[in-house]
């Protein structure tokens, strides 16, 4: 398949050097003081936000225009690419870079997440919380999963049983990348663009990769991964990550460590 083989010649030729020859990863705790948030400069993100206890966010079209405008404007101020996106009834997927700044990340989160609750609790005259108290952050491997990540969060409308033509989903970014519209601030990573030389060619090819098969290893790694605040990676960059932080980084299987016997 055209896009594996340009995928593999791409990861041949950069490795997992293509963020590393300019990273200086952090450890970043945006919120309060609980297990910090690892950020890392001009790196992928996979973030999903729900609405407080699952409940509706978005009720009519009016409140999914309202949260691309402001996320739109506030990744255009901050200099953050969106890579994928994907607004559903009670929460929202989103694939962004934060750029040179990690605190770029969270501000843009507060921000988007700030207008949509007053904006929600002026509209509805309530008061109160529109959101869960912490956005899920999981950083991306780019020469791995980044293609992948942005089919897991563009697939969600049909796994939901919403759509059954994910291109037809008007609030994600999968019209977008498959030629049905256009959205001029939609930032197009390398992988992407490398899928064809025409837009046509582009798009075409990434609706049928899109529509493959997609491995349960691939949708259990990415949705794991991402709600313990891992990498979504392999072990290669995982090490390598691991090196330049200066600690270690564990794949850590579900739940709680058991305790020692004393």
């Amino acid at each position: 398949m055209l896009i594996d083989t340009l995928m593999e010649r791409m990861i041949r030729k950069k490795g997992t050097d293509l963020f590393l020859t300019f990273i200086s990863a952090s450890l970043y705790d945006d919120v309060m003081p609980r297990q910090p948030r690892l950020v890392i400069p001009n790196c992928p993100h996979h973030i999903i936000q729900r609405g407080h206890n699952r409940q509706v966010v978005f009720a009519e079209n009016g409140d999914y225009q309202y949260y691309l405008d402001n996320l739109r404007e506030w990744k255009t101020e901050l200099g953050c690419k969106i890579y994928a996106y994907c607004l559903m009834t009670n929460h929202v997927h989103l694939i962004i870079d934060p750029g040179d700044r990690i605190d770029n990340l969270g501000l843009l989160m507060k921000r988007v997440a700030g207008r949509q609750t007053r904006y929600v609790n002026k509209k509805e005259k309530r008061s109160g919380s529109l959101w869960e108290g912490r956005y899920k952050s999981s950083v991306v491997s780019a020469d791995e999963y980044l293609l992948a990540c942005c089919r897991y969060v563009e697939l969600n409308p049909l796994r939901a049983g919403v759509v059954v033509d994910p291109s037809q989903y008007r609030w994600s970014s999968c019209p977008v990348k498959t030629g049905i519209k256009e959205q001029p601030w939609l930032d197009f990573d390398p992988f992407y663009m490398s899928l064809g030389k025409a837009t046509d060619e582009r798009a075409k090819e990434y609706k049928r990769w899109l529509m493959d098969t997609v491995t349960e290893e691939e949708w259990k790694l990415i949705r794991e991964a991402t709600q313990r605040g891992q990498l979504i990676s392999g072990k290669k960059f995982v090490r390598e990550i691991s090196e330049k932080l200066g600690r270690r980084i564990e794949l850590r299987g579900p739940g709680r460590p058991k305790k020692r016997k004393k």
